[in-house]
Order: C-alpha cells, then structure tokens, then sequence
C-alpha cells in the first residue's frame, strides 16, 4: 500500500492538488494583508496631511479675528476720546490707559508716522498697531504695543507657533516670534506662498490688510510617517512569512489522506470489497474514511438484503392492499401508495396523480423524489398538472394502458418529471353504470374506469423496469383505486346528507347546525345576526296548474336567485318544501329589510320560465312563465332570541305576520319583553316599519309609522 500511494509527477507539468492549495492560501491570506497595508499607508499619509492643513486654517483664521478684535478696540477707544469735549479728553484717555484698552493714547497732530495704521497698513513699524479717529481739527489715536508676550497669546488662543515679519515684501525678517530664533529665521526665509511646507513644518502666511495691519506666519509640525511605513512593511513580511510556512502544512495534512482514499476507492472499483484506509484523524477527512470503510463492509451484505426485502414486499402488496381500502384518508392513502410502489420496486422517484373531473386534467396529489420543476412543497403540488392525452401520464390516463421504458430528461411546462427510466400504470375502480364520480364516458359501458396515473422512475441498482414490477405496480394499483374510489363515495355521501339535492342549497340538518354556531359567534364577539325566514305564495297553486316539474324548476331558480342576491357570507338553506331560511353575520335589522327587499324585488320582477323549449317565435322568451312572490319574516340575534331556535321562532312567527299582511311582503319580528335595562341603548330595530316590496309607489325613506322600506339607519352598522 505504502507504495502504491508514492506521489507521481503528472503528466503536462500540470501542478498537484498540494501545490494549488498551497497557493491558493497565499493568495487569499497575502493579497489582503498588501491590499490593506497599501491602503492603510495611504489613508494615514492624506489624513495626516488634511488635518496638518485644517489645523493651519484654524489657527490663521484665530490670528485673524483676534488681531482685527484688538483694532476693532483701539479704534472703539480714540472714538470715544474724540467725542469729548476738549477739557475732559486727556482724563479720559488716561482712565482708558489704565483700563488697558490701549498702551498709549495720543490726542492731537504727534508724529504716529512708524507704526502701522489698522485702517492702512501698508509700510510702517511692526512694533505697534494705531487706530485714530478726528473729531473736528483734533485728530485722537490709540496705539497698541507688539511685545513678545503679544505673540505669544497669539500663539496660545490659535494652537500654533506664530511668527511676526519684519515688512509685507518678501525676504522679510522676523521681527517677533512664539519659536525658537533659528527656527523663527528659517520660517521667514521660506516664505514663498500661502501654504508651504518647510522640512518637518507646514507654513501658512497671513498677510496685512484692512483690519488686520500685521504681517505674520502661522507654522505647525508635520508628522512623519517613515516610521508608520516601516512598521507596515515589517508586518507584511511577518505576515508572509508565517502564511507560508502554514499553508505548506495544510496542503500536506490535507492531501495524504485524499491520496490513500484514492488508493482504496480504486481497489474496491477492482471489486475489493475488504480494502480499508487507515483512519488516523478525528476531522473531516477522518469521518470520510471510517464512513467508506463502514460502506464497504456493508455494502454486500446491503445488496444480499435488498434482494430478499423485494421479495418479501412483493408478498406483502396484496395485505397492503386491503388495509388500504378499509380507509377514507384519502391523503394519506396516497401517501401509502407511494411509499409502498418505491420500496416493492427500488425505484428512485414516483409521483401520484389523479384526475380533477372539474377541468379534466390530471393533478398532482402526492410526489417524492422528483426533481427540477417537480421538486416542489407538498402545499404546491396542485399547480402540477398534466393534460388528458399529453405525454406519458397523458396517455396512459386516457388509453387506460400501463407503460414503461426510456425517456429524455424534460425542461418545459407540460414535460414529464426528469428520468432515466419510468414505469406508469393507470389507477382504476370499477364503475357502475351513471356513477357520477367516474369522469369520461366509461361510465355508460360499465367498464374500470382511470381515476388517475401512477408513476415511478430510476430503478436503482437495475438498468431499468421489468415484467414483474409491472405486474405488481399494476395490481397494487387496481386495489389503490377502488380505495380512491371508496373514499370519494364516502365524501360525497357526507355532502349529500348536508345538502338539498333539488336546490343545491344546505338543508335544514346543516341549517341547526350553522344557526347554533352563528349565534354561538355572535354572542362571543358581541356582534348582530339577521334571520330570513322565506316563503313562496301560493306555491301549491303553480304545482296543481303546471305540474310538479314546473314546481320544482320554480323552486331551483328561486335558490338560484337567493344565492346571487346574498355576500359571500350569507348563507341560504332549504328548510323544506318552498320556505327557505337565510342566514346574514353581523347584519342588523336595517341591513336585513334591505336584503328581504332586494330578495322580494329580484324574486317577483323577472317570471320563471317552465319549459325553456316553447319560446315566441318573435321575441325568443319563453311561452309558459310562471310570477312568482315571496313573503319574508326577519328576526335579529340578540333582540328577537338569545337561543338559536328562539332567533328562528321569532323569523317564523314573522313570516305568518308576513302572509296575513297579504303576501309578498316582509314583517320584522316583535321584539322580546324584557326588564328595565340599566344602560340607556337604542334598539336597533326600533322605528323600522312593517313593509312592503312595492318601491314605485313607498320611498326609499319613510317617516315612523308609515308603510314602505325602512328608515334611514341611525348608526353605521348593518347593510
């Protein structure tokens, strides 16, 4: 073994796996170490050098505004000097001396001429600052004294060294500075812009101007960043160094154990089931090679096991079978189909589908190990569908055939799941003849009809599906299909004990049910529920003159219309013979008598035609029509009942009310008696008016006591 796993060169000079992964850590450790360490030099050069100029601004503007302040004050002084009277000035300007508003205050034509004139400074002395003001012949000025202690405040308020020059024009001396005297010559020597840099100093001139009389130099010191340089360099080569040596360990304890798992993976290919690598690391690569030793040693003893499971599933399809047709889980059936098809035949994927008689496609019921757009949530398997007569499942759902063989691997919408291989068989019930449950025409021969398609893909460990799995997929199928079947009749039995099958509305079990829950609802939520209780008029007379066919077309359209008059949230029942009940959540008695109006107009308006076959030859309407009316009784949850069968009573007794009225009307039940109440509350049927459906002749709103539709509602609730 050992000399098997010695490395040999690669043909090409194409470099080794050790030698890439060498170099791809150094590239990904040193690239970023450079790349940072470049720009962090860089950055703390232009930031350096930004706040070393920021910093000179600052203190030229201080130098600035603090000499300007100091002839703003001489020249507040001599004003004020100059405007006194010629006894009072000279005290004046001593007290103002005193005070330290000036060094000197001159009253009268003195020679000032060697100093410089804060209103004009050009030439003059450097050693004081003058500001004068006249008042009349008499001329006052106020004159300040540069010392070196003036400077040095200067320095001190700006945060810099300041230097003051000699002249305005350049190669001017200094004459008083903060620094040293041979750094103070050397500043003023190396003047020759606004900002400047001077060795290890950046200089900033501020020349004389109105208001500020002064030639002067602002200097702070500039960082040296050799030092931050070197430091950086010595880091990379550190840096470098240890990934180096770090990553040439890597590579090596990373591709050894790859070289002898290679070695092994070549042997049992050579069919050496025993070969076992060394496992002598508890990481990743340690894992893998304790788990391909496991694989080897079990992998025989896998093959051996697998072949006696297909036969004992084999044996067990017909047991599996019959538990299936005991149950009405119809999800759950389809789960057992499938889990059970792939173990029985090894198969890699399968999918179930069954037929939706609504559009006539195949739909997608249950699925596991698909792929591509078929590897969808279980939530989403009703989006796959496939159409009668298209593709694989297509086919076999229409031929009523099972298939099996080779396919492609499919891309497109209406393609069938990716494969190597596919067996499909038709899932089938016996259907008796008029069976409404069946889809097709098959049900007119009697004949098994396909309720759906079975599919599975990618035998493992065989190249493909043989005569015996299909055998066995298709009878397991044809008991999966009579327990579909079952449990398809066992649902429509439970909706037809719910529903009235001449109308298609709920019947009255469904309506205490649904009347118990609504009041249940509305008492827990304090909210309103409306009861409709309707009738049609003279209903016996359309069955004794037209038949008791034309009777119950009369009643199918009166459902009809019942239905397209009502939300989404109503609901409407068939109590028994013509009188309906109709139920109205969170409606008040304004919204009920607006839907028993809206129902009585809809219903008397249009004529129900009872033989749709004999029509007017000029107009196409039908000849034999039959008016119709109804008569409603409306009842409100909590005012009428606190019970669902009181609710009901009191729609009832209503509608009594309703046909001793005279018919096609409406009556609002009475309300119940009831002890004094505590809180104050309006009723909110109080003022509603017993009405009629005759809107042509009543308004829409009625003052109390006068017939016709209901009042204006007094509060925002209801219809």
């Amino acid at each position: 073994m050992s000399a098997s796993l010695q490395r040999r060169p690669l043909p090409g000079g194409r470099v080794t796996l050790r030698g890439r992964l060498t170099t791809a850590f150094l590239a990904v450790v040193l690239g970023p170490v450079l790349l940072g360490s470049f720009f962090v030099g860089v950055t703390v050069a232009t930031v350096s050098r930004d706040r070393t100029v920021e910093r000179l601004e600052h203190a030229a503007t201080t130098v600035r505004t603090a000499i300007g302040a100091m002839c703003r004050q001489l020249q507040a002084t001599a004003d004020a000097v100059a405007v006194l009277p010629a006894a009072d000035r000279r005290s004046a300007a001593d007290q103002l001396v005193t005070r330290g508003l000036a060094s000197e205050i001159r009253i009268g034509g003195s020679d000032l001429d060697g100093r410089r004139d804060c209103a004009a400074p050009a030439g003059g002395s450097v050693t004081a600052i003058v500001a004068r003001a006249r008042q009349g012949e008499v001329t006052v000025a106020a004159v300040q004294a540069l010392d070196a202690a003036f400077v040095a405040r200067l320095a001190a308020s700006s945060g810099a060294e300041v230097t003051l020059l000699a002249g305005d024009g350049p190669g001017a001396g200094p004459a008083l500075s903060s620094e040293p005297p041979e750094i103070s010559r050397a500043v003023a020597a190396a003047l020759p812009g606004d900002v400047t840099a001077h060795g290890h100093r950046r200089l900033r001139a501020v020349t004389a101007e109105p208001g500020q009389p002064l030639p002067l130099v602002v200097s702070v010191p500039q960082p040296d960043a050799v030092g931050l340089y070197a430091l950086l360099i010595a880091g990379v080569v550190l840096v470098a160094a240890t990934a180096m040596a770090v990553a040439r360990w890597l590579a090596r304890s990373t591709t050894r154990p790859l070289e002898e798992l290679a070695w092994a993976v070549g042997k049992v290919a050579d069919g050496e089931l025993g070969t076992r690598v060394p496992v002598g690391r508890d990481d990743e690569l340690g894992r893998l090679a304790g788990t391909f030793n496991r694989m080897t040693r079990e992998l025989q003893a896998y093959v051996q096991a697998l072949t006696a499971s297909r036969d004992q599933l084999r044996g067990h399809l017909a047991i599996l079978g019959d538990t299936l047709s005991s149950t009405h889980d119809l999800h759950r059936i389809l789960e057992v189909i499938l889990q059970t098809a792939l173990s029985a035949t090894g198969a890699r994927a399968g999918i179930v589908l069954l037929l939706d008689p609504a559009d006539g496609r195949l739909v997608a019921r249950c699925a596991e190990g698909l792929t591509g757009r078929w590897d969808v949530p279980e939530a989403e398997l009703a989006a796959l569908r496939v159409p009668l007569g298209t593709g694989i499942l297509g086919a076999v759902a229409v031929t009523g055939e099972p298939r099996r063989g080779i396919c492609g691997i499919g891309g497109g919408m209406l393609d069938e799941p990716a494969c190597r291989t596919y067996v499909a068989v038709p899932i089938c019930a016996p259907a008796t003849v008029g069976d409404p449950l069946v889809p097709g025409d098959t049900v007119l021969t009697g004949q098994p009809a396909t309720l759906g398609v079975l599919a599975l893909y990618d035998r493992l460990g065989a190249d493909g599906f043989d005569d015996a799995d299909l055998l066995t997929l298709r009878t397991f199928a044809g008991q999966a299909g009579v327990a579909v079947h079952n449990v398809r009749m066992h649902e429509e039995a439970q909706r037809l004990s719910l529903t009235d099958p001449l109308t298609g509305l709920w019947n009255y079990r469904y309506l205490r049910e649904s009347l118990r829950r609504e009041v249940e609802r509305a008492s827990r939520f304090g909210r309103m529920l409306t009861v409709l209780v309707l009738d049609l008029d003279h209903f016996k007379d359309v069955n004794d003159t037209y038949g008791h066919a034309a009777g119950d077309t009369v009643l199918r359209e009166f459902a009809r219309r019942i239905r397209v008059g009502l939300r989404e949230v109503d609901v409407a029942f068939r109590q028994g013979g013509e009188e309906f009940v109709v139920l109205l959540p969170e409606t008040d008695a304004f919204g009920g008598v607006i839907v028993a109006e809206r129902l009585g107009a809809a219903i008397r308006e249009i004529p129900v035609p009872i033989d749709a076959r004999r029509q007017d030859a000029t107009t196409g309407r039908p000849l034999d029509q039959v008016s119709i009316s109804v008569s409603i009784g409306i009842a409100v949850y909590p005012e009428h009942g606190t019970t669902a069968q009181q609710v009901l009573d009191a729609a009832d007794d209503a509608l009594y009310a309703a046909k001793n009225a005279g018919r096609d009307t409406y009556r609002l039940a009475e309300s119940r008696p009831a002890p004094a109440p505590t809180v104050t509350e309006p009723v909110v049927s109080a003022g509603v008016p017993e009405g009629h459906f005759d809107h042509a002749t009543a308004p829409d709103v009625a003052a109390p006591g006068m017939p016709g539709g209901p009042q204006a509602p007094r509060q925002g609730r209801g219809r």
